[in-house]
C-alpha cells in the first residue's frame, strides 16, 4: 500500500493497514493443505474429521479447523470482538464467516496469501481457544518458542520516519495527555472518559452509551483500576523487571475480559493499547496483526512474551545507539513519544502496514 493511502487514512487518527501480497510474492513458502493437517495432528486432542465433504478437525466436538471443500480456503476459531479490525487489517488474507457461522469465534483466511509460518501460529492460535487451559500450558511450557528478533537501529529510524510522516498521528495522543497531565486515574471518571474517547480515536470503536444506559465502560475501567491500578509499574520497557511483567500480563488479561458494551468485551487491542495510555514508558502494544503475527496469541502469556520482546528489544537498540532510553525517541524523530511507542511504530509499519525498507 502506498504511503499516502495511509497517510490519507492517518488524517482521521485510525491508521489503515496495507494489502499484504501472496506468500508466494513474498518470496516465502505459501500454506498448504498437508502444512495445516501436520501443525494441527502435532497438537493435543486434536483429531481430523470428514464432514460433509469437508475436511475439519476438533478438540473432542468442537471443530477449530475447517477446509473448504476445494481446499483453498482455512476456517478457524478467532475472537469475534477482533474479527472486524483484522479483516479491514489485511483484507486480502482474511475473510469473514459464512453467514451460518457470524454468531461464532470464527474467520477464514486464503490458504495461498498465507505463509507456512504465519499458519503454523494461527492454527496454534486456533487450538488454544477450544483445548482446557491446562493442556495448552502443558503443550506450551514443553515446545517453548525463541523470541522473535528486533529492528536493528537504522530499521527503527527508517519505521519511525514512515509513521511521522503519516499525518497528526499523535494528535490524538497530545489530547489525552492533556487531560491527565502524566498522572492518569481510572478513579476520575473525567479520565475513564478521556481514553474511551483516545481508543476510539484509534478504531476501537467501544460504543459511547445511549441516554439513559448505564456507562458501562467507565464502570468496568473503575473497577478494573481500583484492583490493579497500584500494581501498575512506572518504570520504562527497557528495565522491566520479571515480576513487573507478570503484573502487566495479569492486568492486561482481565482489561481485556472487561465487558464494556452491551454486545462486546474491550478486546486485545484495545487492552494493550489502554496499558499503554496508562503507562506509556513501560507497555508496547499491538493490533490483532501484530499479535497474530509474532505470537499467534492475544492472551496473557502471549502480551507477557510481547512485553519480554520489547524490553528485549529496547536494549539492543538503546546499546546500538549508546544513547539513554529517554533520549533515543527524540534522536529518531519522535519525542512526543516514548521508545515503546517506537517500537510499537516500526510493528505497525512493518506488519499491519507492510511498509519496509528499500534495499
Amino acid at each position: 500500500m502506498s504511503v499516502r493511502a495511509l497517510w490519507q487514512h492517518a488524517a482521521q487518527q485510525a491508521p489503515a493497514a496495507a494489502p499484504r501480497a501472496a506468500g508466494a510474492e513474498r518470496g516465502t513458502r505459501v500454506a498448504t493443505v498437508e502444512q495445516v493437517r501436520a501443525a494441527a495432528l502435532a497438537l493435543p486432542r486434536t483429531s481430523e474429521h470428514l464432514i460433509r465433504d469437508r475436511v475439519k478437525f476438533r478438540v473432542g466436538r468442537i471443530v477449530y479447523l475447517a477446509l473448504s471443500r476445494d481446499e483453498t480456503v482455512l476456517g478457524f476459531a478467532f475472537p469475534r470482538e477482533e474479527r472486524e479490525l483484522l479483516l479491514a487489517t489485511e483484507p486480502g488474507v482474511y475473510l469473514p464467516p459464512e453467514p451460518a457461522d457470524e454468531r461464532f469465534n470464527w474467520l477464514q483466511l486464503r490458504l495461498a496469501a498465507v505463509p507456512e509460518a504465519e499458519l503454523r501460529e494461527i492454527v496454534l492460535d486456533a487450538w488454544r481457544m477450544v483445548v482446557p487451559k491446562r493442556v495448552a500450558a502443558e503443550h506450551e511450557a514443553a515446545h517453548p518458542a525463541a523470541l522473535p528478533p528486533g529492528p536493528a537501529l537504522a530499521e527503527l529510524r527508517f519505521a519511525a520516519g514512515v509513521f511521522a510522516g503519516l499525518g497528526a498521528v499523535d494528535a490524538g495522543w497530545e489530547r489525552w495527555a492533556a487531560v491527565v497531565a502524566a498522572a492518569p486515574d481510572l478513579a476520575r471518571p473525567e479520565h475513564r472518559a478521556a481514553l474511551h474517547r483516545w481508543l476510539n480515536s484509534w478504531g476501537c470503536r467501544i460504543r459511547y452509551p445511549r441516554e439513559g444506559e448505564p456507562d458501562l465502560f467507565s464502570a468496568a475501567l473503575k473497577g478494573w483500576w481500583a484492583a490493579h491500578g497500584a500494581e501498575l509499574p512506572d518504570a520504562s520497557l527497557a528495565v522491566l523487571t520479571e515480576g513487573q511483567l507478570d503484573a502487566l500480563a495479569a492486568a492486561y488479561a482481565e482489561l481485556a475480559a472487561l465487558r464494556v458494551s452491551p454486545s462486546r468485551t474491550l478486546g486485545p487491542t484495545a487492552a494493550a493499547k489502554a496499558l499503554y495510555a496508562l503507562r506509556p514508558a513501560a507497555v508496547m502494544p499491538w493490533d490483532a496483526a501484530i499479535a497474530q503475527r509474532l505470537h499467534g496469541s492475544r492472551d496473557g502469556a502471549a502480551f507477557r512474551r510481547h512485553l519480554a520482546c520489547g524490553r528485549r528489544w529496547a536494549r539492543a537498540v538503546i546499546a546500538e545507539s549508546g544513547l539513554d532510553e529517554g533520549e533515543l525517541p527524540r534522536e529518531l524523530g519522535r519525542p512526543a513519544v516514548s521508545l515503546a511507542k517506537v517500537l510499537d511504530d516500526y510493528l505497525y509499519v512493518t506488519i499491519t502496514a507492510g511498509i519496509t525498507a528499500a534495499p
